[in-house]
């Protein structure tokens, strides 16, 4: 049986969820996850750290596939807009590396993790430590993309 390693990221403008986890028939090992802060530095550098710890990250990492959040409705146009721009910055990093890439939306990620697609954060982090057997915790962020990993690998 093959072993798939798979990369969650849940974008963002100031923090970025990243982890990596490996499926082996329905086992589920955590490899990785953190989250990447990129604080108040002006928007392009944080472009830049994004796409450049990106190149980093999967060189070190070697995934084989990688998950996003789809694109969700935000409230203020602004912060949507950043979002996007961070979201391309890191599927173009992920596409260079030339992986298969794969989007959820964030109901489909909950309803993955716990049957309920409008579960809580704290109950998604909570089904992510038990569906990987540890007792890690993350930054939400990192959480969050263990989180779309764990989606795609059930969806794969």
């Amino acid at each position: 049986m093959a072993v798939i390693r798979i990369l969650g990221i849940d974008p963002g403008s100031r923090y970025m969820g990243y982890g990596v986890i490996e499926q082996e028939g329905s086992r589920l090992k955590l490899v990785d996850a953190n989250r990447l802060v990129l604080g108040n530095a002006p928007f392009t550098e944080r472009l830049l750290r994004i796409d450049s710890f990106l190149n980093e990250y999967l060189q070190q990492m070697q995934p084989d596939e990688a998950a996003f959040e789809g694109i969700f409705h935000q409230k203020y146009a602004d912060a949507a807009i950043k979002l996007g721009h961070a979201r391309g910055v890191a599927i173009v990093a992920c596409a260079r590396f030339g992986l298969p890439l794969f989007e959820y939306s964030p109901t489909d990620v909950k309803q993955s993790i716990t049957s309920f697609g409008h579960a809580e954060k704290a109950q998604v982090a909570q089904m992510v430590r038990i569906l990987l057997g540890v007792q890690n915790a993350w930054p939400v962020d990192a959480s969050d993309a263990l989180a779309i990993a764990i989606c795609h690998a059930n969806r794969r």
